[in-house]
């Protein structure tokens, strides 16, 4: 575990752990080879992570906080595996993507295979509320990837429009990754819409800080090519910020990478992002989302989970990876 609000649920997390590997068992061979590849290439686990601190930190004691742990796991590993066929990646956390090794077929269907081994285990939860949250969360990402597929290639999409799609794709999950821990520890009205606010406003910076990176960070840090934004003619917010401010040079030479996927420019295309403001306005409303997301974890009695989920806030925005 790399930083210290892990540490506060260590024995939990191994145990998320342990639940992941036990329940990628299949009778096809391939389905364990691949999903256990993808599963033990790394990441983050950060949704997973907001699940238990989220139950802790409404006093919960129980154990199906793992089970829920677990389900967001498989969901969030699915999508990666669909991701990855949509955009054509090569390498994801430093290796290669499971779509360059196997084929997009075998990508896939292992990824249907992990979507229905989570709603398996939702099911064994039993909990409604905590299945109709998770039910929602998933139908919303998918809108919100076929949303991004319809602005690829698109320099006219507006911020709002972008902020509408990051909001469905990818802070959907942060928010029912923490919302669910809370209706599963009993939380009360306030801070069940507390916890669920906050893990919207995470995952908005999250998702703001990885446009960020895919301009000025490095492939060794993130584990992916840089530029891979432009490359697949994602317009991101750093993007739409440069053409709508940036002189009329600038605004040209982002749209044409835009329109062709001009990789070759990227060095240009940062400079001009720079220049123009873009990389300073999007950590600004990075910064502004996570102001809201502390504003949010006020509603919460103190506690090590509490200060747990607060460190989540700094290291989100201050990452390099």
């Amino acid at each position: 575990m790399k930083h210290p609000f892990y540490s506060v649920v260590a024995e939990d997390f191994a145990a998320v752990n342990k639940l992941i590997v036990n329940n990628l068992t299949s009778n096809i061979p391939l389905v364990e080879e691949v999903s256990s590849y993808l599963i033990n290439s790394g990441g983050k686990r950060l949704r997973p992570l907001l699940v238990l601190l989220s139950a802790k930190s409404c006093g919960y004691s129980q154990s199906a906080h793992i089970n829920l742990a677990t389900v967001i796991e498989f969901l969030h590993t699915a999508m990666l595996l669909h991701d990855d066929v949509v955009d054509a990646s090569e390498l994801r956390r430093g290796r290669q993507t499971v779509n360059a090794i196997w084929g997009n077929p075998a990508s896939v269907l292992v990824g249907d295979f992990l979507h229905s081994r989570a709603f398996q285990m939702m099911v064994e939860i039993g909990n409604m509320r905590v299945m109709e949250i998770l039910s929602y969360a998933t139908n919303v990402i998918s809108e919100g990837e076929v949303q991004q597929l319809n602005n690829i290639r698109n320099p006219d999409i507006t911020e709002e429009e972008y902020m509408e799609v990051i909001t469905r794709k990818t802070a959907m999950l942060f928010q029912a990754s923490s919302h669910s821990g809370a209706v599963l520890a009993g939380a009360g009205d306030k801070q069940e819409q507390a916890l669920k606010n906050y893990g919207l406003h995470l995952g908005l910076s999250f998702q703001l800080i990885d446009d960020v990176l895919d301009y000025e960070g490095s492939t060794l840090d993130l584990g992916k090519n840089i530029g891979d934004d432009l490359a697949e003619g994602k317009v991101t917010l750093p993007l739409i910020y440069s053409m709508q401010n940036g002189t009329a040079a600038q605004r040209n030479l982002i749209c044409d990478a835009v329109l062709h996927c001009r990789k070759c420019n990227l060095q240009q295309v940062i400079e001009a992002v720079r220049d123009s403001g873009g990389i300073d306005y999007t950590r600004q409303t990075a910064d502004d989302e996570l102001k809201k997301a502390e504003l949010c974890l006020e509603e919460l009695p103190t506690s090590s989970y509490h200060d747990a989920m607060k460190q989540m806030v700094s290291f989100a925005v201050n990452r390099r990876y």
